[in-house]
């Protein structure tokens, strides 16, 4: 709630531990800095994301799942990818020796295997593709750069989009 409504500079330690209903001494036994705690937020989203693809029926639904979940939280969406370069790729973090998993993406790329065929790695390409595609729609449409009036529009779009790229990739296969 801190982050989503104030952002980094809301995340002091003692705001932190008021909002959890302890001591600022209780937080600092969980987290060094601020950085940790918004890393355990890009952490969570990243949980949150792979449990939307996991549960997806097909790679498919895993998209609209992702695209729904940016959509609405826009907030902690934009977030995410504000920070997540400097909190787990930056050389700073490199040095700190983050280790940043990708468990939204193995999700996707574990079932563009059992759909397509071929091994989880075998996706990695599709999987960016599908990525960008819909990380670019969430951003479009949470700017309002697709208006609300086209949002259905756009929707439909991108359902056509990522369909199409995954029957490109079947063609290949076979």
């Amino acid at each position: 709630e801190l982050w989503k409504r104030g952002g980094e500079k809301a995340l002091t330690m003692r705001a932190v531990a008021r909002q959890a209903g302890t001591n600022t001494p209780a937080v600092y036994r969980r987290f060094q800095n601020r950085d940790d705690i918004i890393r355990a937020l890009l952490h969570h989203m990243r949980l949150e994301l792979a449990r939307r693809m996991e549960a997806a029926s097909s790679p498919e639904e895993g998209c609209e799942r992702y695209l729904d979940y940016a959509i609405n939280h826009p907030v902690e969406y934009e977030r995410f990818y504000y920070y997540c370069y400097e909190l787990d790729h930056s050389p700073r973090a490199r040095l700190a020796g983050v280790k940043v998993g990708r468990p939204a993406r193995n999700a996707m790329q574990t079932k563009l295997a059992s759909t397509l065929g071929g091994s989880p790695a075998d996706h990695e390409n599709l999987t960016m593709a599908l990525w960008m595609l819909a990380h670019g729609a969430a951003m479009l449409l949470i700017a309002k750069s697709i208006t609300p009036k086209n949002a259905k529009a756009a929707r439909a779009i991108f359902s056509r989009s990522v369909r199409a790229l995954l029957n490109d990739a079947a063609r290949r296969r076979k």
